[in-house]
């Protein structure tokens, strides 16, 4: 019997233990896993240390960059990235860290294509917008991130004029902001310049429709959220603590 679990903070909402809870139960596995809600990374080691059972990690927000210098090895997908979301644990106590997310976006992104412009608005900065960058790179999309931080490589909120959202596409919220259980907070866009050319893309999946995707649907947009991904990175994640 083998424990693995997430990491993050007010995961309360995660839908990744329901996920491997449910596939152990219809395998008739003894495998447990559970949710470790913290508020420092730096508590990593002795959650390891504390469950000598420990086989693997999904890493979640707000820690798929910060939890890279505590790890022992790190796969050079996931070192391109700059972000990790998978962590395998080795016989020996290795941390060895990986990221499913932009393989999960890849396989539910194709479904939605093509577009009429292959251009792309990824809202956030944070880790998990990392992957999404991967995958929009690889696949030769021009794309802007936007941020609420003062970064000199992001476009800020106010900058975001009606020809800005009208010649990009693609819009995907990578940021928690809307998430359960403040489901009326969506990013600050003019979605009144949105239309039938635009992809709407949500990360979070709970709520299943949130404000940012209703307000796109409302504009005619086509909208996605991130169920279809984690269900994605999940399978991609269990493949990588059992091979």
């Amino acid at each position: 019997m083998a424990k693995y679990g997430l990491i993050g903070r007010d995961i309360g909402y995660s839908f990744s233990k329901t996920f491997f809870t449910t596939k152990f139960e219809k395998e008739e596995r003894k495998d447990s896993y559970v949710n470790f809600d913290i508020e420092n990374i730096g508590l990593l080691p002795e959650i390891v240390r504390k469950h000598s059972d420990l086989k693997g990690l999904n890493v979640t927000i707000p820690y798929k960059t910060e939890v890279i210098p505590l790890l022992d090895r790190v796969d050079k997908e996931a070192q391109k990235i700059g972000a990790v979301n998978t962590i395998k644990i080795l016989a020996d106590g290795t941390l060895v860290g990986y990221n499913t997310d932009h393989y999960g976006f890849a396989k539910t992104l194709s479904d939605l294509l093509p577009l009429k412009h292959k251009t792309a608005l990824i809202l956030g900065s944070g880790g998990a917008s990392r992957a999404i960058e991967y995958v929009l790179k690889a696949m030769e999309f021009k794309y802007l991130v936007v941020s609420r931080g003062k970064k000199e490589w992001t476009l800020p909120y106010s900058k975001l004029t009606r020809d800005v959202i009208e010649s990009h596409c693609l819009i995907v919220n990578c940021t928690p902001l809307g998430t359960y259980p403040n489901i009326l907070e969506c990013p600050k866009l003019p979605y009144q310049f949105l239309g039938k050319n635009h992809v709407l893309y949500d990360l979070i999946y709970n709520p299943s429709e949130s404000e940012f995707l209703k307000r796109g649907f409302i504009q005619g947009a086509r909208v996605q959220n991130g169920l279809k991904m984690l269900e994605f990175q999940a399978k991609k994640s269990w493949s990588i603590w059992k091979s």
